[in-house]
């Protein structure tokens, strides 16, 4: 008999009775989400993967409305997300993918880059954590050879050819061209707490001082208020589309020095002075060229990709014993 099927056939028999054969004829109860192929995914591991996740993405500090999103996409997910890699890691064992020289490498990258002398010091780091060095060094080698399947199964059969790099840069010109950029500087007038008398008095009090030929650096430094005033002035660079309309709609008319009129908005009056402008313009093609031959690339990769795991999938015995593991779709 097929030794696979023999294997199949006990983790199938363990699921109905609700128990895993463990050594010595002990049983180790233990819920099964799902089966792939020789290897079950347990409710344990189910959980502590998917906390993990979980606390990385709360880790973000994002807005509640996009982590509520971002949650419940985690949900829906994450256990499709375990039979791939799980799929994956399987297909590098039959490949005989070995990742040590790889991973001898990126432990070397990790330890230079953050000023470590030694494997010891790297141990301490990750355990000081919170985390098992070991189950470290495992998850990152098993993601390397679920990587290297990729590589090998998709990526290195992906072709470029030179007319579609060309064909791309003409026909999306826009991605290629830069925006219009402006320096600034800036007087600004808080307008609360303070009266439209009191207003008009200190925007006449900057003009007066710039046309008597003071700088707008040293203008800015004694009447505008905070932060241009500890900034003297000095706004920074925008690209056009950051700028609020009304701010930046009259810098469009200005040459390099000049200034604005007094533009209200909603926290107050802003005089602008135009720095320096540069002006929109389609990059070179030779200049694009590797942008260019990234994005098909990738596009290609996620289409073929795609495409290849679904095939995995459908040529593997993929059983979901519980589709809501933790009951979070309650």
């Amino acid at each position: 008999m097929n030794m696979k099927k023999i294997i199949m056939g006990s983790i199938v028999a363990a699921l109905l009775v609700g128990t895993v054969p463990a050594a010595f004829g002990q049983e180790v109860v233990e819920g099964i989400v799902a089966i792939v192929n020789d290897d079950i995914i347990t409710l344990s591991e189910y959980r502590a993967q998917f906390e993990m996740a979980a606390s990385q993405l709360r880790a973000q500090q994002m807005p509640q409305e996009q982590y509520g999103q971002q949650y419940a996409l985690l949900k829906k997910e994450f256990l499709n997300s375990m039979i791939t890699e799980t799929l994956l890691l399987q297909k590098a064992k039959e490949l005989g993918l070995n990742v040590q020289e790889q991973m001898k490498g990126m432990i070397e990258k990790i330890k230079k880059d953050n000023n470590m002398a030694s494997d010891a010091d790297l141990r301490r780091a990750i355990e000081g954590q919170g985390m098992s060095y070991d189950n470290w060094l495992k998850q990152y080698e098993e993601g390397m050879m679920r990587q290297g399947v990729l590589y090998t199964e998709v990526e290195r059969a992906i072709v470029l050819e030179d007319s579609e790099v060309v064909q791309y840069y003409k026909k999306n010109p826009a991605e290629f061209t830069t925006s219009t950029e402006y320096k600034l500087n800036a007087v600004y007038i808080a307008s609360e707490s303070r009266s439209a008398e009191a207003i008009e008095a200190l925007k006449a009090a900057v003009d007066a001082k710039l046309k008597s030929g003071a700088s707008f650096a040293d203008t800015a430094a004694e009447l505008s208020d905070p932060p241009m005033k500890e900034a003297k002035g000095d706004l920074g660079t925008f690209k056009a589309g950051e700028l609020e309309a009304a701010l930046e709609s009259p810098l469009e008319r200005l040459k390099a020095g000049e200034k604005t009129g007094w533009i209200n908005n909603k926290s107050g009056w802003y005089l602008l002075q135009l720095v320096e402008k540069k002006d929109s313009f389609l990059r070179p093609f030779e200049d694009a060229r590797k942008e260019v031959e990234e994005k098909i690339f990738n596009e290609k990769r996620s289409v073929k990709g795609e495409a290849y795991l679904k095939t995995l999938r459908e040529r593997s015995f993929v059983k979901i014993v519980n589709p809501d593991p933790l009951g979070l779709s309650k």
